[in-house]
């Protein structure tokens, strides 16, 4: 779990916050465990001497690093991200994203991703869940750009979501054009 604020502890390096659920699940070497923690770090794009500072000593999109440092730690199979991207610029937060798209391609990983990032949403996620009149819409991108619901209208094609419309019509027609293309329908 990658947390908003990323929930590092304080008083710990980053080295050693990463190492917090190996010590938890226990049965590893600590110096397995140093080598494991600078693994994460380098994997998620920290530069090695991160793991010796503390989380006051890192930038806002580094401490996200090491908080999905963290989160990697025990390699799991689903990571679950809440708002990765918030308070990051926006040249931070395109980086994050595909940071993410990187390591769940790598990795193997399901990312269930909690975000009002339309751009994060288009870019990553497969599937959109939105949670409307007390019911949760599931869809894809363009599936809820369609839905003709006014909450998700708006939210999906008012002035903030521009870019996001714009990246699932093209990929819509890419992927309407490749079926074509294999002798499908589009």
């Amino acid at each position: 779990m990658l947390f908003q604020e990323g929930a590092l502890f304080s008083a710990l390096t980053v080295g050693q916050n990463i190492e917090v659920p190996m010590r938890e699940r226990g049965g590893i070497p600590p110096t397995l465990m140093d080598e494991l923690a600078r693994l994460k770090v380098a994997l998620v794009g920290l530069p090695a001497d991160a793991c010796g500072k503390f989380p006051s000593q890192l930038s806002g999109g580094m401490k996200k690093r090491a908080g999905l440092a963290r989160a990697l730690a025990l390699d799991p199979e689903v990571v679950f991200l809440d708002e990765p991207t918030a308070g990051l610029d926006p040249i931070g937060a395109a980086a994050f994203d595909e940071l993410i798209l990187d390591l769940r391609r790598a990795l193997g990983l399901t990312v269930v991703m909690v975000t009002h990032d339309l751009d994060s949403l288009a870019r990553i996620c497969d599937r959109i869940a939105v949670l409307v009149d007390k019911r949760i819409v599931v869809g894809t991108m363009a599936e809820l750009m369609a839905n003709p619901h006014p909450w998700i209208r708006e939210y999906f094609h008012g002035p903030r979501a521009r870019a996001a419309f714009e990246t699932a019509a093209v990929e819509t027609a890419e992927v309407e054009t490749a079926a074509v293309a294999a002798g499908g329908e589009g």
